[in-house]
């Protein structure tokens, strides 16, 4: 069951970090360029969701450029372990992330807290 829950968190990852057009909203990002991509995160994963409301807090926020850059090492760690089929139970898939584009604050924070999860929950480490 696990494994399955796995694989659906990755592939909705994945799949959420592809741009998507917004469409005309009346909130600030819409104001500023109409015709900008916004991309979102899903993580199914019930343990997460409890976890981060444990974890995270406004004080221990981050800028978005430091969320980037440990981003990119954990993506490279998780891609790594992933090719070499290292905890195969776990990471069960490749995540395509292009450090180049910026997919806004509360993609990368949401990210930035699942691969701290997965490093506390499951003792693999991301962050180097």
């Amino acid at each position: 069951m696990r494994e399955i829950i796995s694989a659906i968190v990755l592939l909705l990852l994945a799949w959420s970090c592809s741009p998507t057009q917004k469409a005309g909203s009346s909130d600030r990002q819409s104001t500023i360029k109409s015709d900008s991509a916004e991309y979102e995160i899903t993580i199914i994963d019930n343990e997460f969701d409890h976890w981060y409301l444990l974890n995270f807090s406004p004080a221990k926020d981050h800028r978005n450029e430091y969320y980037r850059n440990k981003n990119q090492a954990a993506v490279v760690a998780w891609n790594g372990y992933f090719t070499r089929n290292r905890y195969h139970r776990i990471i069960e898939d490749y995540i395509y992330f292009n450090n180049s584009i910026d997919y806004g604050m509360e993609v990368n924070r949401k990210l930035y807290w699942y691969f701290k999860f997965i490093e506390e929950t499951y003792k693999i480490r991301l962050f180097y």
